[in-house]
């Protein structure tokens, strides 16, 4: 499967027959929107709150929804893109194997990678709902767990298939017809590492997923089948239709980005992954062209083609054309915004690689990806494009042996890298970028729970890329093990910096750096798997900062001083990157020395 509309190309467009369309009213319309968005966010706060594990209950990386029997999505949560996007291709995924078997009580597992899955440790968890005796969709949701069993604790890297990641589950009914198959989970939670985290994140996705069925039923009882689903029908064409009124407005053309390089794929060392992107747009129709990207690797550094891929160009093409910071009427998100967005990627390449090869390790993939369309767009939407940003996933499992001695303690961190500045704002510091949409992991929540400590988690020292608008600050943050133990990172630090926009400066790499500032300081790879740390070794994660945009002589004088007086900038920086002098004896700008040292830069 090489090119595909990510609702899917037969099921696009095609209305359940199973009710009749009518006309509603503008403030039902509403009335209905609403609550469907309501339902999604419900879902997904049932879901962090109620998990164990931290990626989920911190950092909130999980996805929730309603969608119809086609497995359209009739509306999200305000989560991880990655994850809410995904959640039809689990459906199709599950259909394919169950379609005609749903039963009221249902409750299905699934994270099969080649069969709709974003990767393996995404747990999916859908419920069919039933009303009146007929199927009329689903209730649906995903989030990351701790560990799903295979070669190596938490994330692994150097693995030789897709069985080897850990326990395959797919359309796996837990639940039949409200029968709890408690034999099946006991065998999925006897295969995991973290058995107690696993199951309480199990309970919490069924929960969600649960509430969602139970919201749905409730609005269909209070306004009944063809009103509810006539609605649904109309946001959605809605949505596609914003969104094809935004395409309408690019000139047909080309447009493709420079090509970028991934560090290397976790075994080959010092052979870097070309990511290239060709954006082409025909009328209303937007597609991204993955042709020329490097082959798939043998290792898990490969990107499933419909559980990610497919939602990246989707979510990338919508963040660009209606930002909701520029964009006056409400559009939500639902599967009229997958429409118009289509991807192509040859087969047995980085972003659709051949069954069996392993894809657990596909975000810094994707989220270059979504980098790279930017990038490749910037020229004709130079008000919304955002000059390079971190674009890559730094994920690290940390693990070690429980005292206990019958489980392991598993805990998985996501570092916050930075945006890239854009026409008339600076770029975000210390945020998750892009795909990831992910919140930061508290030092104290490890601290409390783990046998680690921090030592540092700040700022990074460097000065951002200069511009009109300064570049994104990336984070650092520096760990101090109290005991042995095992580190597994699936991160890309960017050796290929971020760029710069419209004759703004490139941003900075990033870095692992084991007992810096020691005599054993060493550099490590962005990609490591099951890496030893001894009891009082340091690891600092330094994460990559974005791009600048514009002219750095053209960013007013006053915005330099206040990054000199935030410590972002030194006085010496102000001069030598944007012509800006600063009198140091009363941290005021020079006005007249500025005016002459810029009109030298010029000039020359």
């Amino acid at each position: 499967m090489t090119a595909l509309n990510p609702a899917g190309e037969t099921l696009a467009g095609v209305a359940p027959d199973d009710f009749v369309r009518v006309d509603v009213d503008p403030i039902t319309l509403r009335v209905i929107g609403g609550a469907l968005d309501s339902i999604a966010k419900e879902m997904a706060q049932i879901l962090y709150r109620m998990a164990y594990s931290s990626l989920i209950r911190e950092s909130e990386d999980l996805g929730a929804g309603i969608f119809d029997v086609n497995g359209r999505e009739l509306c999200e949560s305000d989560s991880t893109p990655m994850h809410c996007g995904s959640i039809p291709a689990y459906i199709r995924g599950i259909d394919r194997r169950l379609s005609g078997t749903y039963q009221p009580g249902d409750v299905i597992l699934h994270n099969h990678p080649y069969h709709g899955a974003a990767h393996s440790p995404d747990y999916g968890i859908v419920i069919p709902i039933f009303f009146g005796g007929r199927h009329v969709g689903f209730a649906g949701c995903t989030g990351h767990v701790s560990d799903i069993g295979g070669n190596f604790p938490g994330l692994c890297m150097d693995v030789v298939d897709v069985w080897a990641e850990g326990k395959l589950m797919d359309a796996a009914k837990i639940y039949d017809a409200g029968v709890r198959n408690d034999a099946l989970i006991q065998h999925i939670l006897d295969n995991v590492r973290t058995p107690e985290q696993n199951a309480g994140d199990l309970e919490a996705l069924i929960a969600c997923a649960r509430l969602g069925e139970r919201r749905f039923v409730e609005l269909l009882e209070r306004y009944g089948v063809d009103v509810v689903m006539s609605a649904a029908e109309k946001w959605m064409d809605y949505s596609e239709e914003m969104l094809r009124r935004r395409v309408r407005e690019i000139p047909d053309g080309e447009y493709e980005a420079p090509l970028s390089y991934l560090d290397d794929d976790g075994k080959n060392r010092e052979v870097p992954l070309a990511v290239a992107v060709k954006v082409k747009v025909t009328g209303d129709d937007v597609v991204v062209d993955l042709t020329g990207s490097h082959g798939q690797v043998p290792t898990a550094f490969n990107v499933p083609f419909e559980g990610s891929v497919l939602p990246t160009v989707a979510s990338a093409v919508r963040t660009l054309l209606l930002d909701e910071a520029l964009t006056e009427e409400y559009v939500p998100q639902n599967d009229g915004c997958f429409r118009p967005a289509k991807a192509y990627a040859p087969e047995g390449t980085l972003f659709n690689p051949d069954f069996p090869a392993s894809c657990f390790a596909r975000f810094s993939q994707i989220n270059r990806m979504f980098d790279s369309i930017n990038i490749a767009l910037a020229d004709v939407l130079p008000d919304r494009a955002v000059a390079g940003s971190s674009a890559a996933l730094c994920a690290i499992a940390y693990s070690g042996l429980a005292e206990d001695g019958q489980s392991y303690w598993v805990y998985i961190e996501i570092n916050e890298g930075s945006y890239g500045a854009r026409n008339g704002k600076d770029g975000l510091d210390c945020v998750d970028t892009l795909m990831a949409n992910t919140r930061n992991n508290p030092i104290e929540e490890l601290e409390l729970n783990r046998s680690m400590i921090a030592e540092r988690y700040e700022l990074r020292d460097e000065p951002p890329a200069p511009g009109q608008y300064r570049g994104g600050i990336g984070s650092v943050r520096t760990w101090r093990m109290l005991t042995d133990t095992f580190i597994g990172s699936e991160a890309d630090n960017r050796n290929d910096p971020p760029k710069g926009l419209a004759g703004g400066h490139d941003g900075l790499p990033g870095a692992f750096t084991r007992n810096v500032g020691t005599e054993r300081e060493e550099t490590l790879y962005s990609k490591v798997t099951q890496e030893r740390c001894a009891a009082g070794d340091t690891l600092e994660i330094r994460m990559p900062s974005g791009g600048g945009y514009g002219d750095p002589l053209l960013r007013e004088p006053a915005l330099v001083l206040e990054d000199v007086l935030d410590d972002f900038v030194t006085v010496a920086d102000a001069e030598r990157h944007y012509g800006v002098v600063i009198d140091e004896s009363t941290m005021t700008v020079d006005e007249d020395a500025t005016a002459r040292a810029r009109a030298s830069r010029q000039a020359a």
